[in-house]
């Protein structure tokens, strides 16, 4: 019996980078990977311009909802991907945790945007790779 790995991505305010990353992780890991997202801090709701720049991909995260980050989340993942989040993210040891350094597309245009989308892509395709090995 294999259970599948768990991802969680947060950033402040759970509007922008981590929701265009678990845009992203859903589209791309095909279910073999559970997707969470939440914030430090959360908006009400996500960056239109992140939006846009996901519906560029093809990939519709309008109707996700930002959330808070809790404890439960981080004990529940298997990965925990930070984005600007500081101290805020809580510590378990035997956590998987990495540190991506994104710019914020907060308060940007899509112009600034496209770039940050790419980067986070790359980001998570080497992470698909890394948990989903392919088989020989």
């Amino acid at each position: 019996m294999s259970t599948k790995p768990s991802v969680l991505f947060v950033c402040v305010h759970n509007a922008g980078r981590s929701q265009m990353a678990a845009g992203y992780l859903t589209a791309l890991a095909g279910g073999r990977i559970e997707v969470l997202s939440a914030g430090s801090e959360p908006k009400d709701q996500i960056n239109p311009v992140a939006v846009e720049a996901m519906a560029e991909e093809g990939i519709d995260i309008a109707g996700n909802t930002p959330k808070v980050l809790t404890t439960e989340a981080v004990q529940a993942s298997d990965v925990v991907i930070t984005m600007g989040c500081g101290d805020a993210c809580p510590f378990f040891p035997g956590k998987r945790y990495e540190d991506w350094k994104l710019d914020d597309p907060a308060g940007q245009g899509i112009e600034a945007v496209r770039p940050i989308r790419d980067d986070i892509k790359q980001h998570v395709e080497a992470l698909i790779a890394d948990l989903l090995p392919v088989k020989a």
